[in-house]
């Protein structure tokens, strides 16, 4: 009865796997054909904002000839003996026909604004869509890789199933939330980039073919400025992930160059201040001690939205104190946010190794995030 019952349940399972697998591969069906629509609507968006500048540029010029036809035209008719018949029916004719044509020009300028426009919303519910099906697929794999990895082992885990699931789903989490970050990451930085960099060649490519060299050399400028700022955020993807000079050099000369680097790039005033022994030690407390101060510093920036950030690191003999202080707007430390995974992330780190973590913060007043570790080499 037992072993049936076992059958029962993994056969359920299975059905469950398999039907949970299938809605993500429809979600990502949809999230890859979205990219592709996004894509298309992006080039006919340029080229539609083209085409509206080139049909203002001609109707400006074609509005000046009307206004001098209407003037000749005015003189004319009031100095009309002066003039033959095929002279006045000539002049005629020609106002009308530019006034017939500006009238058509504006219109087609006119549509062409309707559809830029219609464009631009487009691509704000399809950008909207991608966030949210890349969101889902995101909540799905964790579903997934808990039902095959976790939820199979019913057994084991009637024992000791509230402590396993909840470790298990936060390191699940924890994984999917850092991929879809990097996947965020790359999408937002060097794949927007790149995409960007494959449509001004495009205008390159035709601005070479109508001769204005010019413009072809102010494109090739801008697109190597494009590639450089590509070429930087992919090494920044690469050197937040793990930085091999933390390896190689320590905790010390890697946060110096680290600070060095964000300073350099965001225009901030940044100090790094460290006191004490600089010699090398445990690679676990440098890799979390990196990973604390990457996490202060960017919640600086991008929370905060401070201008000035210190960051101390005062390593003693049997502790290491890490303090980050910002100008930034400050938060109400009670109030959870639902955005406080970053926060959530130290206190976990500073937990493992035994150590405390307190965050002081006073709206419009800035923070102060204080570490203290104990350290056991």
């Amino acid at each position: 009865m037992v072993k049936t019952s076992e059958n029962a349940l993994e056969g359920i399972i299975d059905e469950m796997v398999e039907v949970v697998e299938n809605s993500k591969d429809e979600i990502f069906n949809i999230s890859e054909e979205s990219r592709k629509e996004y894509e298309l609507l992006t080039h006919e968006l340029l080229d539609t904002k083209n085409r509206v500048i080139e049909h203002i540029n001609s109707g400006d010029k074609l509005e000046q000839k009307v206004r001098f036809s209407r003037k000749k035209l005015l003189e004319v008719s009031k100095y009309f003996e002066r003039y033959s018949e095929s002279e006045i029916r000539q002049v005629y004719e020609n106002t009308h026909t530019m006034q017939t044509d500006l009238a058509m020009l504006q219109h087609q300028e006119k549509a062409l604004r309707e559809r830029r426009d219609d464009l631009e919303r487009r691509l704000l519910v399809l950008d909207q869509t991608i966030e949210r099906a890349e969101g889902l697929a995101g909540k799905i794999s964790v579903i997934l890789t808990y039902l095959n990895d976790d939820f199979k082992k019913v057994n084991e885990l009637i024992e000791d199933a509230k402590e396993k699931h909840e470790f298990g789903l936060k390191i699940i989490e924890a994984q999917e939330e850092e991929r879809r970050k990097i996947s965020r990451e790359i999408h937002d930085g060097p794949a927007q980039m790149l995409a960007n960099i494959l449509l001004r060649s495009e205008i390159v490519d035709r601005t070479f073919r109508e001769g204005d060299m010019e413009h072809v050399r102010r494109e090739i400028s801008s697109m190597r400025k494009m590639i450089r700022s590509s070429l930087y955020e992919v090494r920044r993807i690469i050197y937040d992930l793990r930085p091999m000079a933390l390896d190689d050099l320590g905790l010390v000369p890697t946060l110096k160059k680290y600070i060095a680097n964000v300073a350099e790039y965001t225009g901030l005033n940044i100090e790094f201040i460290p006191i004490g022994n600089e010699d090398r030690f445990n690679q676990k407390y440098e890799v979390a001690f990196f990973r604390l101060v990457q996490e202060s510093v960017q919640n600086s920036i991008k929370h905060a939205e401070a201008t000035d950030i210190v960051v101390k690191l005062e390593i003693k003999t049997n502790h290491i104190v890490m303090i980050v202080k910002d100008n930034g707007h400050g938060f109400d430390p009670s109030v959870k946010s639902e955005n406080s995974f970053g926060l959530i992330g130290m206190r976990e780190r500073v937990d493992m190794l035994e150590g405390t973590l307190k965050i002081n913060s006073i709206i419009g007043e800035g923070t102060s995030v204080f570490i203290s570790v104990p350290y056991k080499d």
